[in-house]
């Protein structure tokens, strides 16, 4: 991408599943007001495995670009110039460029591609590989790992508050049955509840530091009139 010269950047893997035959139809959708265009492999040539993967990869995806598409995966994909000089511009270790184009692009379509067996080389994509694939987009496009941790401590913390609740309420009315233990326990839930809240927190302002230093822009200006 950083020696394309053209207004329009297609990209395809090499193994030739998706055929170049199919580059016109993203051309063909590429119309005024859409950035990205990418191709949805139908009757896909891939085993089970790999397809259930992708399902989760490409929910999981969707839910953290907030761009939602059926097929993250497909690398038979047009880009407009103006999305790709963006992407070039980011200084972030994230490389997972269907991602970071639709999170810089004003709209984006999908279109049908055909999709056929491999005709050269095998897949490296295992499943240690999908997953660190998973927790690349994850800390790479959202905070939302962290601030999971955060909602974690806070409801812990207030089950161990109900615990205790309960446990007095039942000490006024029916008197101690194992003195002490009960009561540890609610404090014991409480303070971890605190201690994953601190922890969510401080992930939390890591993250803000890590997202300004990727220098990504929180908006996108198309054209200046003036």
């Amino acid at each position: 991408m950083e020696r394309a010269r053209g207004d329009v950047i297609v990209t395809l893997d090499a193994d030739l599943q998706n055929p170049p035959e199919e580059i016109p139809r993203l051309l063909a959708a590429l119309t005024e007001g859409v950035d990205v265009v990418g191709g949805r492999r139908v009757s896909r040539r891939d085993p089970l495995f790999r397809r259930l993967a992708s399902w989760v990869v490409n929910r999981v995806t969707s839910a953290v670009v907030g761009v939602r598409m059926r097929d993250y995966g497909c690398m038979l994909r047009a880009y407009r110039r103006s999305v790709v000089n963006q992407m070039l511009a980011c200084d972030g270790g994230s490389h997972f460029i269907p991602a970071l184009a639709n999170t810089f692009a004003t709209s984006v379509a999908e279109v049908p591609v055909d999709h056929g067996p491999r005709q050269h080389g095998s897949s490296r994509y295992g499943l240690l590989r999908l997953l660190r694939l998973n927790f690349d987009l994850l800390t790479g496009f959202s905070l939302l790992p962290i601030q999971v941790v955060s909602l974690t401590g806070i409801l812990v913390s207030i089950l161990g508050l109900g615990f205790a609740v309960i446990l007095g309420l039942e000490r006024l009315l029916a008197g101690p049955k194992v003195p002490g233990m009960f009561t540890l326990f609610a404090i014991l839930f409480f303070l971890i509840g605190l201690q994953i809240l601190a922890l969510g927190l401080i992930g939390e302002y890591v993250g803000r530091i890590y997202q300004q230093v990727r220098r990504q822009p929180r908006y996108v200006i198309s054209e200046v009139l003036e």
